[in-house]
């Protein structure tokens, strides 16, 4: 407890060396303080390497396991072996989740693919909506991932490892480039479900890890307030809460002159963004501004909690200058009933997804954001009763704007649907070519924790995928 002689010359301290005056300006003018802080940003991290084609990643993460088989990628054998056991040759020696021991046999499309837009990209019938888009997405075909369980497969997808505790791809982005808006975090994460077993996702998804807290994703509510706690308490007004914040920052910030402790800086950041978020959500999910004919392409009601008001948050979000924004909808896990789960958990994801891109597209920001459309593993060509089991050795996602060639696919798995056998392309190699898409080389973007210099592709072999930028 400070008596009265300390308690005035700590005030007198903060006011001769100015940084009461910088907390005042960092809520007042963010743009006074943002240079320096971009500078601090740039001597701790790797930033740019070289021209980026985007600015910003929008991932609509699949949670669950969506099938290849049911979406993007179309296999005649499949249908023509219905029922027949699967060849031992692709299975043999192969990782199983939960058909080990069972025999094994080929169950057939669920779904019709035909052919859409201009370009003729085959898509399954459940995704009538995405037709509309058929011509500005490129699908990979080729994927291919190193863990068969849905948690340490979300965390491999995201981090790059299924070793807990490792930086998301968000909190690196975040780290690496910094956001563009001083009054929402730069890394958002909203959820959804419904049309199948709703996986758990931890928070641990979108943690920052070893980097400074500050990077973490921030998980908003999709129904209700947005953010725990945003609000005032009753009674305290705006002015009373900014003087409280500027009190609580200068004693923060004095402390910080004697451990100059990253984790102080994050508390410091915090209280400013809390601050400047009390002002900015209400602003963002004040949605009646928006045309009625733009809800209406997106088919919700917003606020509703469903996939389709999470993607025009998502875009309200890209344009308020956030840099990662994560929206998972939690419903492709069909171990049973994959003919109905397929169809349904498609058309709550289908209209949102179309009109997202769309939107994008009509504002002009689809040129410089990479949309991404997928989900943590594939299924398998073998019938798991009425559904498909966990698959990791080839399946499908699909890439958006940046300039990417749209209504083309990109690699191939067998005539089972079962390896990556043309141009594969492992998780790591996805995380690097997002990186360069960012401007950064992945090799040379890392952080040293512990001695060693880590980096978000890891030290295993990653590869930018060149061919798939053309």
């Amino acid at each position: 407890m400070l008596n009265h002689q300390e308690h005035i010359a700590r005030r007198t301290f903060l006011r001769r060396t100015g940084l009461g005056s910088i907390a005042l300006a960092s809520l007042l003018e963010p743009g006074l303080v943002r240079a320096a802080d971009s500078r601090s940003e740039s001597d701790r991290s790797s930033v740019r390497h070289h021209p980026p084609r985007i600015k910003r990643v929008i991932h609509l993460c699949m949670a669950g396991g969506p099938s290849h088989l049911e979406t993007f990628d179309h296999k005649p054998m499949l249908a023509k072996f219905d029922g027949q056991p699967m060849p031992a040759s692709l299975t043999e020696g192969q990782p199983i989740a939960q058909l080990q021991g069972q025999e094994l046999k080929v169950m057939g499309p669920q779904h019709p693919f035909v052919r859409r837009g201009r370009s003729g990209l085959q898509m399954s019938t459940i995704f009538p909506n995405m037709a509309e888009i058929a011509d500005e997405i490129c699908v990979v075909k080729s994927m291919y991932t190193g863990q068969i369980n849905h948690d340490p497969a979300h965390t491999f997808f995201n981090t790059g490892t299924a070793i807990s505790g490792r930086p998301s791809m968000g909190s690196w982005v975040l780290y690496g480039l910094g956001a563009e808006t001083q009054d929402l975090p730069g890394f958002i994460v909203l959820t959804s479900e419904g049309g199948g077993q709703s996986q758990p996702i931890s928070s641990r998804q979108w943690h920052s890890g070893f980097l400074p807290s500050r990077f973490q994703g921030v998980q908003m509510q999709s129904t209700g307030s947005p953010v725990h706690y945003v609000n005032n308490p009753a009674g305290v007004g705006r002015e009373q809460q900014r003087d409280i914040v500027q009190a609580v920052n200068d004693i923060n910030r004095v402390r910080n002159l004697e451990l100059d402790d990253t984790e102080v800086a994050t508390r410091i950041k915090g209280y400013e963004m809390a601050f400047q978020m009390q002002a900015s959500i209400p602003e963002l999910t004040d949605l009646s501004g928006e045309p009625k004919h733009i809800i209406d392409m997106y088919g919700c009601r917003p606020g509703d909690g469903t996939f389709a008001s999470n993607c025009l948050l998502a875009r309200r979000l890209a344009e308020r200058g956030v840099r990662f924004i994560q929206l998972y909808h939690r419903g492709w896990d069909h171990h049973s009933g994959m003919k109905k789960g397929a169809a349904v958990t498609g058309k709550l994801v289908d209209q949102g997804t179309t009109a997202l891109v769309k939107d994008l597209r009509q504002r002009g920001m689809l040129d410089d954001t990479l949309v991404v459309w997928g989900g943590e593993f594939g299924r398998t060509p073998m019938a798991q009763g009425s559904g498909r089991d966990h698959h990791i050795k080839g399946f499908s996602l699909w890439l958006a704007g940046g300039g990417l060639p749209g209504g083309t696919a990109y690699g191939a798995t067998d005539d089972f649907g079962y390896n990556a056998v043309e141009d594969p392309v492992h998780v790591r190699d996805f995380h690097a070519t997002m990186l360069h898409m960012l401007g950064i080389d992945h090799s040379r973007f890392t952080y040293k924790f512990q001695g060693l210099d880590f980096r978000l592709t890891g030290v295993e072999e990653a590869h930018v995928v060149h061919r798939l930028l053309t």
